[in-house]
Order: C-alpha cells, then sequence, then structure tokens
C-alpha cells in the first residue's frame, strides 16, 4: 500500500498498486473529486503529480491532457497506479498559484 496525498489540503489515502489512485480515492471517499468515464476519456479527474512514481494503465485523452502536460507528470487519476506514495495538486489550483501554465512549470 502507498500513501497518496492532496497537497492542497493535506488530505491522505492509501492506494494499493494494483488500483487506480481515482478507484482508490473513491474507495476511501477522499478529496473532492468528481468522476466520469474511468476510461481515460472525459477528463474530470486531471490532477498533476507533484512528487512521486506512477505507472500508466491506459491511454489519457489528448484532449485533456496534452504530450507537453504529461510530461509535466499531469494525468487522468483514472489511468495511473502509484509506484509509492505520491503527492497531488489539482491542476487548476496551480495555475491559480502561478505554479502551473499550458504544462510548463512556472519559475516564482
Amino acid at each position: 500500500m502507498f500513501v497518496i496525498t492532496l497537497e492542497e489540503g493535506r488530505e491522505s489515502f492509501l492506494c494499493r498498486e494494483d488500483e487506480t489512485v481515482l478507484a482508490a480515492m473513491l474507495r476511501q471517499r477522499r478529496g473532492h473529486l468528481r468522476c466520469g468515464c474511468f476510461g481515460g476519456g472525459c477528463g474530470i479527474c486531471v490532477m498533476r503529480i507533484i512528487s512521486g512514481a506512477y505507472h500508466q494503465i491506459k491511454p489519457m485523452s489528448r484532449a485533456h491532457v496534452s504530450e507537453a502536460e504529461q510530461a509535466e507528470s499531469v494525468v487522468l487519476l483514472c489511468c495511473v497506479e502509484p509506484r509509492g506514495d505520491i503527492v497531488l495538486a489539482r491542476v487548476n489550483d496551480l495555475k491559480k498559484n502561478g505554479r502551473y501554465n499550458d504544462g510548463i512549470q512556472q519559475n516564482a
């Protein structure tokens, strides 16, 4: 089991190595996350992995996560499984704080 931490609220939950981060989040009713298709197509579960290792288990829609964004660890939580402890941030929170803009890390 790995610890997944939501940066903005300092809330944490456990995730098995063989389940998606979204499935663990929903199973334990953690975070303020909506969900949709569970297949990587709707983009509702988009977040950025601030730290930690993960494995992509299915394709993410390029309509919701560009190659540049994915290179900056923006992911759909329904498409990734942890490979260690992870810290997550909402993409919109990063944009508000000037730390993320169109897939490019901002220097403060």
